[in-house]
């Protein structure tokens, strides 16, 4: 939301300086996101009279204009603009002024091979209007040498406010000075400026057909007007917030809309065919609205129409067939109310933002019709001429607001500030609430608040008015001695992981839990579809850490980035909410050299983190059983689940081919997902961990190669090895696999490297190693695997 000082003053009558008002706003909760004073772009630039205009020696389209600046003795401009000529009074720049419309810093140049030592500006070079074919041309009594800006009233600091959804009385000028006048920074002024309508001439049929998308219809008649471009101080007015003028009509509504939050619509009389009326869309309708877009319409969507066609979408834009011209001469101004819940999804399904849209879906003030109609149409018979009829009205608006008991202690008990009853009061009042009693209020909410409902909601609106500032840090209590650990196994087991990913050199990222239907249903199911979604690309709940780091891998790989190792550490949503760490590592695994060319991550790579990271979770990674069906996203025999017992603890391997022409990655990916909550309770939470003791004695390693059959897991064996002796076995790992001359068909040979750890007292002997050795060719037949000669 965005207002000009100047504009806040014509609401609220207060001496308070820019950073008084910019700070109360922001710890009255409309927080200030900027503030942007248009004079400071502005200040380099003078009035200037042309003295002279003769032409370019060297270009028959070019003037040398001699400038007087205020500053002495005449300055020589180059000057293309068709209107340029002696006596003219306009804007001008000397070197060193930055133009903000083109972006340049003005030197003294040399043109056609003549000098030129500044330039005399269009209003688009200084972004004050669309003209680019002259330069600006002032009143002849313009005095030479002072601030353009200051001059042209343009030294007025816009402030730009976020609002929240709640506060749809801030979408306006007006309910922002209330805020203000409440927090002791002035007072308010006349709500209504003092326009009168005319009566005359009859009035127009209207009615409504959807009182439950539209409860409220007001409208007004004005005959004889006379359109054209609004006077200066409005268009002024209106480019100072972002709004373009378009003509005298359409600017007044949206100067009421900015200054009091309230929508309008004009329409062209002479278009209208029969009564005009708010009700559903029919099957099969459109509309081509004021953006010159045509959107197809449905049964849930309300629309203003008459006999002939609809002319409006309810809340959101006019069509364009009854829109105002410059040759209007007689028009009927629309004053509604719309329901703020079927605004917002009539916008979502259409993808129609507009600045009534916004205002309308969070709620605008019902009992403002009757004023805001008699505003209007003041402004019109004040500006555009004419007579007006009488208002109609159809329809009732729902202004009703319920009564809340309240007690003033209970601002102490649940805001922890203590405030005077009677300054508690004041707030309120000041705030548009009624409160009746003494000890014990009967307190009722204005119209424009339909956001407040309970006593906890007027603790919020003192709280905030005295400052959020004012409440004291209290601690609060404990036990005495040392703190106990606040954190939840679950919560330490995410962070051993993270500590861990970022050791191993992984890049955190964060995500969107919401993404598009079709990311989401290429990993599988997707139970959780948002009723009210933002947009369509965050319509369902993520069922995998994966779409999003895909997707941030694309980004990267799109700007550059050769080596991409991510993780995430977040929720996904399946049947419940499951915590998961996703990593995707994508690209080159090393940087070329002049030792070696660049190799890719394999799903080798991707297993190690797994495994790393789940070690350090708390998994007993030495019991982990491989299992080859990993889900339908990995690419098969390149992928693997990880398990513990019947619980599957996590999936990793190449992304299967499809899913990398779905998210346009041309590099080989390898991914991977832990499900932290699969863990058994033993191993999360925090671990005692001893400190480094090595052994006295060193290992003894020892190599056997076994023949097993093809289908055989590298991992089976490996368990079966260790399980043959688990006293002094330490480790074991393959270290080769060889398929060949012979071997038979069917086989392959598999060799493994066990490290044998001797107690302190003393080493192996011969006869203990060969015990071993036995044990571990016996565990290994067991398997199916046998003794290679």
């Amino acid at each position: 939301m965005k207002f000009t000082v100047s504009w806040l003053k014509e609401h609220l009558d207060t001496d308070a300086s820019l950073s008084t008002i910019a700070e109360t706003l922001t710890r009255i909760g409309l927080e200030v996101e900027s503030v942007d004073n248009g004079a400071e772009k502005l200040a380099p630039f003078t009035i200037a009279r042309v003295l002279t205009a003769e032409p370019h020696p060297q270009a028959d389209k070019l003037r040398l204009l001699g400038v007087d600046t205020g500053a002495g003795a005449p300055v020589q401009v180059v000057c293309g603009a068709p209107n340029a000529r002696a006596g003219l009074v306009g804007v001008f720049g000397g070197p060193g002024a930055y133009v903000p419309g083109s972006g340049l810093t003005l030197q003294v140049a040399t043109i056609r091979g003549v000098e030129s030592r500044g330039m005399m500006c269009s209003a688009r070079e200084l972004e004050l209007g669309e003209d680019h074919d002259g330069i600006i041309e002032l009143p002849g009594d313009a005095p030479v040498g002072a601030a353009y800006a200051g001059w042209a009233g343009l030294d007025d600091p816009v402030l730009d406010v976020a609002i929240t959804p709640n506060r749809g009385d801030c979408m306006g000028v007006h309910g922002i000075a209330r805020d203000l006048a409440a927090a002791g920074l002035g007072t308010m002024r006349r709500e209504i400026s003092d326009h009168s309508a005319q009566s005359g001439g009859p009035a127009y049929d209207i009615r409504t057909d959807d009182p439950e998308g539209c409860p409220a219809f007001h409208a007004q008649v004005v005959r004889g007007v006379t359109n054209g471009p609004s006077p200066d101080w409005l268009q002024r007015q209106l480019r100072s917030v972002g709004q373009r003028p378009i003509s005298l009509l359409v600017d007044i509504t949206n100067y009421i809309m900015i200054g009091w939050g309230r929508p309008l619509h004009v329409y062209d009389l002479a278009k209208l065919e029969g009564p005009l009326v708010a009700r559903k869309a029919k099957a099969g309708e459109s509309l081509v609205a004021l953006n010159g877009k045509s959107y197809a319409l449905d049964p849930g969507m309300t629309v203003i129409a008459d006999d002939a066609a609809v002319h409006d979408i309810g809340g959101i834009m006019g069509g364009a067939h009854s829109g105002v011209s410059e040759a209007t001469r007689d028009v009927l101004i629309e004053c509604a109310y719309f329901d703020a819940v079927g605004i917002a999804r009539t916008g979502q399904k259409l993808g129609l933002v507009s600045d009534a849209r916004s205002r309308f879906e969070r709620g605008v003030d019902p009992g403002f019709l009757e004023d805001g109609l008699a505003l209007a149409t003041g402004m019109v018979l004040g500006l555009a001429g004419g007579k007006a009829s009488v208002a109609v009205r159809a329809g009732v608006a729902p202004t009703a607001r319920a009564a809340i008991a309240f007690r003033p202690d209970r601002v102490a008990r649940l805001g922890g500030l203590e405030v005077p009853a009677p300054e508690q009061q004041r707030i309120l009042q000041a705030l548009g609430f009624s409160v009746e009693g003494e000890d014990s209020w009967t307190v009722r909410a204005p119209s424009w608040r339909s956001d407040v409902d309970g006593a906890a909601d007027l603790v919020e609106e003192i709280v905030r008015i005295v400052g959020l500032d004012e409440i004291a840090s209290t601690p609060l209590a404990r036990d005495a001695g040392v703190a106990k650990p606040t954190a939840t196994a679950g919560q330490r087991t995410e962070r051993r992981a993270r500590r861990a990913a970022a050791a191993r050199g992984l890049n955190e990222a964060v995500t969107w839990s919401f993404i598009p239907v079709g990311d989401a249903q290429a990993f599988g199911d997707a139970p959780w579809t948002l009723a009210n979604p933002i947009s369509e690309e965050m319509k369902v709940m993520r069922p995998s850490l994966l779409p999003g780091l895909l997707a941030a891998a694309k980004r990267n790989l799109d700007r550059g980035a050769t080596m991409i190792r991510l993780i995430e550490i977040g929720r996904r949503y399946r049947e419940t909410e499951r915590p998961t760490v996703g990593i995707v590592l994508c690209g080159e695994k090393d940087r070329r050299g002049w030792r070696q060319s660049p190799r890719a991550f394999d799903a080798f790579d991707i297993k190690a983190e797994a495994l790393a990271l789940l070690e350090e979770a708390g998994s007993p990674v030495a019991n982990l059983r491989l299992d080859g069906a990993a889900s339908g996203h990995y690419h098969p025999g390149r992928s693997g689940r990880l398990c513990l017992g019947k619980s599957v603890l996590g999936e990793f391997g190449e992304l299967h081919p499809r899913l990398a022409r779905l998210f346009d990655i041309g590099a080989p990916v390898v991914a991977c997902e832990l499900f932290l909550d699969a863990l058994p309770a033993v191993c999360r939470g925090e671990r005692r961990r001893a400190g480094f003791d090595p052994p006295v004695l060193q290992p003894v390693v020892r190599d056997f190669a076994f023949i097993v059959p093809v289908g055989m897991t590298g991992d089976a064996l490996v368990n079966a090895v260790r399980g043959a002796d688990r006293r002094v076995i330490a480790d074991v790992r393959i270290f080769d696999r060889f398929v060949g001359a012979g071997i038979g068909d069917g086989e392959q040979s598999l060799a493994v490297e066990v490290t044998l750890q001797p107690a302190a007292e003393r080493s192996f002997t011969e006869s203990e190693l060969g015990a071993v050795a036995e044990a571990i060719v016996a565990a290994a037949a067991k398997v199916g695997a046998r003794l290679r000669s």
